[in-house]
């Protein structure tokens, strides 16, 4: 089962900045990684007129198109998956999987915290590993960490053993 670690923050917080930053780190150190992220709002990942928006128009539960260098796969849910039964699902080999939102989800999290963007705490403290910030200041015990400090908390995720130790 691969380590799982959640991103969370307001909306526009810099989570998908630093989910970014930090799979580029660790596929960097040769590492497996899956983002899986949650959307309050629903998605759409398909085109109106492609064939496989034909298909799941047409009443498709699944509908998945594959190539030599990509596979997508579109299913209807009759409810929200949780993270665990998405995680499940991910290919042999994956070393860690990040996770952006899934608040409620009992994982260990790192939350993103700006100014304008919102400071009320979203992480129970029993939870959180980490604050990101360059602007906030946050009275729960746990490490700060710069926005641009992803060496900072790749050490930190190092020494909760939530990612393997580099050369290890």
């Amino acid at each position: 089962m691969p380590t799982a670690l959640s991103i969370v923050g307001w909306h526009n917080s810099g989570k998908t900045t630093l989910c970014v930053r930090l799979v580029e780190a660790l596929k960097g150190r040769g590492l497996a990684v899956a983002v899986i992220k949650h959307s309050m709002a629903g998605f759409e990942i398909d085109r109106p007129g492609t064939d496989t928006y034909r298909f799941a128009e047409a009443g498709a539960d699944v509908v998945a198109i594959a190539s030599r260098t990509a596979l997508a796969w579109i299913e209807r849910c009759p409810a929200e998956p949780s993270l665990s039964e998405l995680i499940a699902r991910l290919p042999q080999g994956i070393s860690v999987v990040i996770a952006e939102g899934f608040k409620r989800e009992p994982l260990p999290k790192i939350e993103v915290l700006r100014a304008e963007t919102g400071v009320e705490p979203i992480a129970r403290t029993e939870e959180l590993l980490a604050i990101v910030s360059d602007d906030v200041q946050d009275p729960r015990p746990v490490p700060r960490i710069a926005t641009d400090d992803i060496a900072g908390l790749i050490a930190l995720l190092e020494e909760r053993g939530l990612v393997p130790r580099q050369g290890a």
